[in-house]
């Protein structure tokens, strides 16, 4: 009896190690959709080089003196979002990216090249408005990224939409039977990142965010409500992860915010 019971658990922990490692090696594949994102490179108008990759995408009200950058989310198409930030923000020249992999982009998506590139298209926008504030917003995966960047560069505004506090304790939340937050690569760690930024921040949160737990986002307001300039927060009642810019109230608070 004793050497079955052994036997069945030797078995057991073998499988548990198994899809562990499973896990491992495939996570940038169950973490990154771009597959649906996918489109022509003639159907985008703005371009950064980045060594032998070309990201693609988008700006739109161009001329104007003050900037606003876009990062959208985790298999979102971001060419949705074009003429309505353009109505939202008249006064502002918006750029939206695509990641690599994403869109028209060249390459394949990790967060090492993906905050890299967060502040090369940060640069490349300060060199086309020197000396003008930039804005920006981060949605969903796009929050990791903006906070990367704002806590490197000198960020004017920055909105984070159905953000986490780290992409490994959300991946946790959601295996709570695996040891994800060590197995996690692409860990998207905001509330460290943000410790370096000092400006005004807003968290856009939906209540019945399925992708996001709340636990997550709370845990991120918690860390800014302790910083001298504190965070606004706002909550869309009845509103998901993904239906959100459906919400008047969502455009309105972005409005606000921004400018």
């Amino acid at each position: 009896m004793l050497q079955s019971l052994a036997a069945l658990a030797g078995v057991a922990a073998a499988g548990y190690l198994s899809i562990c490692g499973w896990m491992y090696f495939k996570q940038r594949e169950l973490m990154y959709f771009p597959q649906g994102t996918r489109l022509g490179v003639d159907m985008t108008d703005y371009t950064i080089a980045r060594g032998d990759i070309v990201l693609r995408g988008w700006r739109l009200n161009a001329g104007r003196d003050k900037a606003l950058i876009y990062f959208g989310g985790n298999a979102e198409r971001i060419e949705n979002m074009r003429e309505t930030l353009a109505q939202w923000f008249p006064d502002r020249t918006i750029y939206l990216l695509s990641y690599r992999g994403y869109g028209a982009s060249d390459g394949a998506p990790e967060e090492a090249a993906l905050v890299a590139d967060g502040l090369a298209i940060f640069d490349q926008v300060a060199r086309e408005h020197p000396g003008q504030p930039i804005a920006v917003i981060g949605r969903s995966l796009g929050s990791g990224v903006a906070s990367f960047v704002a806590g490197k560069r000198p960020v004017q505004r920055l909105a984070l939409v159905t953000p986490f506090d780290s992409l490994s304790e959300t991946a946790q939340a959601h295996y709570r039977w695996l040891p994800t937050r060590w197995l996690v690569r692409d860990r998207y760690d905001s509330i460290a990142n943000l410790r370096g930024y000092f400006g005004p921040i807003l968290v856009v949160r939906a209540t019945a965010d399925d992708v996001v737990p709340p636990a997550n986002t709370t845990r991120l307001i918690h860390s800014l409500q302790t910083r001298p300039q504190g965070v606004d927060v706002v909550q869309l009642k009845g509103a998901d992860h993904h239906n959100i810019a459906l919400y008047p109230e969502y455009g309105q608070a972005l409005k606000e915010f921004i400018d």
